[in-house]
Parts: C-alpha cells; structure tokens; sequence
C-alpha cells in the first residue's frame, strides 16, 4: 500500500492572486447616469464580495505536500510524481534561474515553479545551492543542440544548513554540506576573528564540522599569529596556516576536504578562489588584488556555487562577506555555542545568568582569572547585543 501523502493548509505571498474588489467605486458612482443607477449597481456589487476573504482574494491553499517528516518550510511544498520528475542538485543560482546537475551528469537550466516562489515562508529566497530537487524536463529542448532547460517542482529536505539572517528572513547560503571553511587572512585584509567566531557558532547551531584557516601567511610572521590559534586550538578547532600562492599548507586542506562536501566561507580578499586555483589548478577561477586604499577585497565571486573536486568531494564557493548576523539563536543560547564558554556557564550563581554584569559569573570570573580568552568573550558580548549590522549584504 501506498503511503498516504500529507495535506497542508498554506499561506501565499501577497502577490499570488489579484484583487476581487473594485477601488473606483466613488468614481463609477459620480459617472453614472442617476443615482438610482448607482444605488442599484453599488448593492449589486456587494452582494457579489466577500468581507471575510475567502474566495480568490484568500492567499491560503490546501496543496498536498512531501512524505517525509520535516519541521521546516519545505515541508508545506507540493508533493511531485516520481515518474514525471528527475532528481538533481542545484549547483549555483542566478536571479530566476538555476544550475541543476541531472542524473546523467548534463547540466539542466530551470526555473523555479511560481507555486514555490509565492509560497509564504520565512526564506529569503527557496532555492539554494546545494539542494536536492525534482525538477521536469521541457520535452522540446531536450533534442537537438538547443540548451537543456526544466522546471524545478519540489525542493527536497535539508540538511547541513549554513544560513544567517537577512533583514528578517532567512538567508539559506548553501545547504546539504559536511563541514565549513571560514577563511581569513594573516594581512590584505586584516584579519577579523569576531567574524571567524559568528561562523563558528553558526556551525555549532547546525552541526557543521567547523576549520580555520588563516591565508597568506607569506605577507607577515607567522609566529605573530600563534596567540590567536592557540585559542581556537586548544578548542578543538583545526587551525591551518596557509598560503595559497607558495602552496603552503594546501595539502593539508587537500586532506580534509577529500570526499566531504565543503563550503568556504570569508570576507572577499581572503584567498578563497586563490586556494581553490591551488586545490583544482585546472578551474582557473578569477581572482584580483586587494584595494590598498581601504584594505578591502574586490568583489570577484558574485554567487555561491558548488563544484566537484577531481580527488572526491563537492566545494562550495561562496562571495565576500563583511558582516554575518546569526539565524535563529536567541540570545540565551549564544553562550552553549562557544566551546570555552560551555563548560564555565553551568557554575553561574544564577541559573539565568546573562553572563554581562551579573555577581558570581563564571564565565566573568574566568576571564578575570586569565582562564578564558578576553577577546573571545568580547566577541560573545557583541553577539548576544547583536550589534553587527543589520543590513549586511555580500560584499
């Protein structure tokens, strides 16, 4: 027996259905003939609407949705027929459109089912790369040397999620990964380890296996940077010094990235597409110099995209980033994503405790005893505050 499919009653988008009622009835009233005429076409008009919004201005729907169990918004989505669709993973999306990997390995463009797009859900946009989705092939592009295009129908359950939040909604940067890559840089940017620490808790919340590692270690000593991995060590984090130009430490990257699918996080300059250039020489993505007037990178990298690796795996390149403000962590639960953190948290006095001004706080204690790092807790101060920025976009 088949399993029995899911019914949801869901909500729209604002722009789904056109509105039923009139707004120009004061002038039709004025243009009419008599005012009899209009007294009669009036009441006509309103025994026809609806006050309570139900009919075609009503932005719910009962559709039937996926069979799995699943507690996001992609539950709500329409369930598709196995045998009409094809199963592949989104590699990159550009505006309206996205590049999904077929079964045979051809590369399909499709775009999104308008259902999908006008669902009202909490995302910024529904389609990411890295998704697995069933998308319909269009049978009259298929033959010939036209290009090979689809629809996507239904984007499957998550997992691995690397989001942030993006004036109010939820950024979905990639998603179905193992494990996360934040890159910084020793100099050409300056190194911003605040940032480093928004990602690390970021990959706590999801359950990503978290790195750090630290570019173009050939521009400064490196035994400057010992203090700052030796926090992030003591941890658990794995550290890698790197230069990408003189191959140093890309081996090791090489290692940890093999048949896992990774994403590479960082501000843009940092060297992500240089280590990538390192990583598949062959690729020969673009890269461009850092602005000496401002230390910034430039904007080279304009979508994340994922791609595969020659010695197994997937990698995800993604834009610059300035700014990364955390997705659904509240501020009570900020102090269990930092690993030093933890442990001192549950010898507070009080069982609230903010861990900011409060007596008999461990973890203030700490960091007056010189157990715990000052810049780190600064960090979880600036978080639970969240006083970065708001409107952070790509850079």
């Amino acid at each position: 027996m088949s399993e029995r499919k899911k019914k949801f009653r869901t909500e729209f988008r604002k722009n789904r259905t056109g509105k039923k009622r009139d707004n120009d009835l004061t002038r039709r009233f004025s243009d009419s003939a008599t005012a009899r005429d209009a007294h009669h076409e009036h009441d006509a008009l309103a025994r026809d609407e609806r006050i309570s919004g139900k009919g075609e201005i009503s932005r719910k729907r009962t559709i039937i949705g996926q069979t799995q169990d699943d507690a996001s918004d992609l539950a709500a989505m329409p369930g598709v027929g196995n045998n009409t669709t094809l199963r592949g993973r989104v590699l990159c999306v550009y505006g309206l459109t996205s590049d999904v990997e077929g079964p045979d390995g051809a590369i399909i463009s499709c775009a999104t089912r308008r259902l999908l797009k006008t669902l009202a859900t909490e995302q910024r946009h529904v389609v990411a790369a890295g998704d697995w989705v069933r998308y319909r092939p269009s049978g009259d592009s298929v033959s010939g040397n036209a290009p090979r295009e689809g629809i996507i129908e239904q984007v499957e359950p998550r997992r691995g999620i690397l989001a942030r939040n993006s004036r109010g909604r939820q950024h979905i940067m990639v998603a179905n990964v193992d494990q996360l890559l934040v890159l910084g840089s020793a100099a050409e940017p300056y190194l911003k380890p605040n940032l480093i620490d928004r990602f690390l808790v970021s990959a706590e919340q999801v359950g990503l296996r978290p790195i750090i590692g630290i570019n173009k270690i050939d521009l400064t000593d490196p035994a400057e940077l010992q203090p700052l991995v030796g926090v992030y060590a003591r941890m658990g984090y794995p550290v890698i010094l790197l230069s990408a130009t003189e191959q140093r430490g890309v081996a090791q990257v090489r290692q940890l990235m093999a048949n896992r699918s990774t994403v590479i996080v960082g501000q843009s300059g940092v060297g992500k597409s240089s280590l990538l250039n390192a990583l598949e020489p062959d690729w020969q993505l673009r890269t461009s110099a850092v602005s000496t007037d401002n230390q910034k990178g430039r904007h080279t990298t304009t979508t994340a995209k994922l791609m595969k690796l020659s010695f197994g795996g997937y990698v995800v390149d993604t834009p610059g980033i300035r700014q990364f403000q955390l997705w659904d962590i509240i501020a009570e639960e900020v102090a269990q994503r930092f690993r030093d953190l933890r442990p001192f948290a549950n010898q507070c006095h009080f069982p609230n405790c903010t861990h900011t001004h409060e007596s008999g706080c461990a973890i203030k204690d700490g960091v007056a005893d010189g157990y715990l790092d000052a810049r780190r807790y600064e960090s979880y101060c600036a978080m639970r505050e969240d006083d970065d920025e708001a409107d952070e976009e790509w850079e």
